[in-house]
């Protein structure tokens, strides 16, 4: 999408058409291109619509019922922030009294509008003059909002009594612009050097403006967390989405923790004051547990696997795995429990034997920390039973081991 696309869609033909048109449905989608052309709609206007409906039902996933009257580009709706966790960094800024925020790399402005929305006065800025277009018709509803087209390092921050009250919300760009992977999408990138804007501009917006506040990969590396600084990964059903870094005010527990949100709004959030130094662990495969544990991915990318194995007196399987062993039953929203019923080295033709013998065809396989291809494991086992088996494929003690896994 270019600027003059854009400018079309907000014009009132533009808008209106939008507006009208029914669910959007893939199947009928050309025809209904064909019937606006018909009606005497312009082919671009048609086109982009077409385009913003589509994005709009893609974008309910994300948030939901506000879709319907946002607009976006593709790589925008993928890059941008749920609305749970938007709503999650307006709030760390409205309770630090912060009044206003500067959105700086706003796409499409889910962020922006999470600020607003708490009443707080926005600016978003962003480089790609679509992108801000697009984020000031996101924006429309609030008058204390408004857009700018511009780079972080160019933007004027707030100072002397003006910043007592500012913050600052940063979301550098991790993708290689005209670099698309296999399925089409910008290409991202993970080192800190080659976001942009670059990790030592962050790190002076935030020296400029105490409350600051970054979204970052969850490839976010330990190390490079500043001194007081509090780096939170935070994820939404099971997926990691961001690891983000607070400064100042906006700092609830330094250093380490992992934020875990549901779809029924659960919230459970680990942190280093619960975790015990390096994780423990096993010696060997006969001194597992009768139990394994998997955390949350949040809770292993932010090296909390040791709040884990100090909840359950448990110990990692293997150092960096993430499994947790242990023989005490403890109910953890971070963490799923597994029974397991055996543990056996890991041969293709000794599970093969095992599983015959269990009368095994119907095999979940589970695998951290081995390079085994279950596709291809699953071929090499032919198995021709009518029972069901989950197994973990993993590494106890540096051995490749199998366990059988029942949920607890």
């Amino acid at each position: 999408m270019d600027l003059a696309a854009v400018e079309k869609l907000v014009s009132g033909e533009g808008w209106g058409l939008l507006q009208s048109l029914p669910p959007y449905d893939e199947s009928s989608a050309m025809q209904l291109g064909h019937q606006l052309r018909l009606a005497g709609f312009d082919p671009e206007l048609v086109a982009a619509a077409l385009t913003q409906s589509r994005l709009r039902a893609r974008a309910r996933s994300k948030f939901g019922e506000f879709a319907a009257g946002m607009m976006f580009t593709a790589d925008g709706l993928e890059q941008a922030t749920r609305l749970e966790l938007a709503a999650r960094h307006a709030s760390r800024f409205r309770e630090a009294g912060v009044g206003h925020v500067l959105d700086l790399g706003c796409g499409i402005g889910s962020d922006a509008m999470a600020f607003a929305g708490l009443e707080l006065v926005v600016t978003a800025v962003d480089a790609d003059e679509v992108a801000a277009a697009i984020a000031g018709v996101n924006l429309r509803h609030w008058p204390s909002a408004r857009t700018l087209v511009g780079t972080v390092e160019d933007t004027e921050l707030p100072t002397g009594d003006a910043a007592r009250h500012a913050g600052a919300w940063l979301d550098p760009a991790r993708r290689l612009p005209g670099v698309s992977d296999a399925r089409g999408r910008t290409r991202r990138v993970f080192n800190l050097q080659a976001i942009s804007p670059s990790w030592d501009t962050v790190q002076e917006v935030a020296r400029t403006l105490p409350a600051t506040g970054a979204k970052l990969s969850p490839a976010f590396p330990h190390a490079a967390l500043p001194p007081g600084a509090e780096a939170q990964w935070t994820s939404f059903g099971g997926e990691v989405l961001e690891c983000a870094v607070w400064w100042g005010p906006l700092v609830e527990r330094a250093g380490r923790s992992a934020l875990l949100l549901g779809p029924d709004g659960s919230a459970s959030t680990v942190s280093q004051a619960d975790a015990a130094g390096p994780a423990p662990t096993a010696e060997a495969l006969t001194g597992l547990g009768q139990f394994l544990y998997e955390p949350d991915r949040a809770v292993i990318r932010a090296g909390l696997v040791s709040a884990l194995t100090a909840a359950v007196d448990g110990v990692e399987v293997d150092a960096g795995l993430g499994y947790v062993s242990a023989d005490r039953a403890v109910d953890l929203p971070w963490a799923r429990r597994f029974v397991v019923t055996e543990a056996l080295p890991f041969h293709v033709k000794t599970l093969r034997a095992w599983l015959r013998e269990r009368d095994v065809g119907n095999l979940t396989i589970k695998k951290r920390g081995v390079s085994t291809d279950a596709d291809a494991l699953r071929r090499q086992l032919r198995l021709t039973g009518s029972a069901e088996l989950t197994v973990v494929l993993t590494r106890v003690a540096g051995q490749q081991v199998v366990l059988a896994v029942r949920p607890a």
